[in-house]
């Protein structure tokens, strides 16, 4: 993901409005719920919550909402029926989209997904006919801007805490571990009070495509605007070359 428009990505979400905070808010209520059924209502006991509530707190959903939501979830547990769905399909230019959703309606959803593809003149797929373009890992993000550590420093720091992989890019730096070691190291990392602007298991292309005319990145983009507008969407992973030259 080195270089992929990540830290732009990120900066470009915190300036969004109103409305785009409001979905991402759903969507965490979601994953609070998801998580309280799974393992119970206290983050000390339950990592998922606990990874819930840090992700809720870097989208700057206040305490007393979170706390509301947990309650909420905890009192209505046997109720809650969300369920991961995952579609995955191609865009314009031979690029692969994988989309993750959380929903209660999955007739509703793939409706919703299916027609974001066509609109951009894109195609649903077969379960796993993109996802072996994709490695499944850990990435912890830290942007340059909240970390004055050297990079050699951090750089240790991260590898020590069993990290498998450090890239610097121009606005930060990527960390990336396997999935079963993000807790660990985020936790090492938290212990030295280095900020992280995202910690989370993604899909990391293998290799990026580039699209090479303007019909054809509107297209993709229109795509990519429209899932991350739906309530059910949670992720969307693609392997456009962000950087290139439009």
């Amino acid at each position: 993901m080195s270089g992929h428009s990540k830290f732009a990505n990120i900066k470009a979400k915190k300036e969004k409005n109103d409305a785009a905070k409001g979905k991402a808010f759903t969507m965490i209520g979601r994953l609070i719920a998801v998580a309280v059924k799974e393992g119970g209502p206290d983050p000390a006991n339950n990592a998922k919550l606990r990874d819930v509530i840090s992700k809720a707190k870097a989208a700057n959903m206040p305490n007393d909402t979170i706390e509301r939501g947990i309650k909420k979830a905890a009192g209505d547990a046997a109720s809650v029926n969300y369920e991961t769905v995952t579609y995955e399909g191609y865009g314009p230019g031979g690029t692969a989209i994988i989309v993750e959703a959380l929903t209660d309606n999955r007739n509703r959803t793939a409706a919703n997904v299916r027609s974001a593809f066509s609109k951009g003149h894109g195609n649903i797929g077969t379960q796993g006919c993109v996802s072996f373009m994709f490695d499944r890992k850990g990435q912890i993000l830290i942007s340059k801007e909240d970390c004055d550590m050297d990079s050699d420093d951090l750089m240790m720091a991260s590898l020590d805490a069993g990290a498998s992989d450090f890239q610097e890019t121009e606005d930060g730096y990527e960390i990336i571990t396997e999935p079963q070691d993000l807790d660990s190291v985020k936790s090492a990392l938290e212990e030295q009070k280095i900020p992280m602007a995202e910690a989370e298991v993604t899909m990391i292309p293998e290799n990026y495509v580039s699209l090479n005319n303007a019909d054809d990145i509107g297209c993709f983009k229109r795509i990519i605007d429209i899932l991350e507008e739906d309530d059910d969407v949670q992720n969307v992973y693609h392997n456009w070359d962000e950087n290139e030259p439009e």
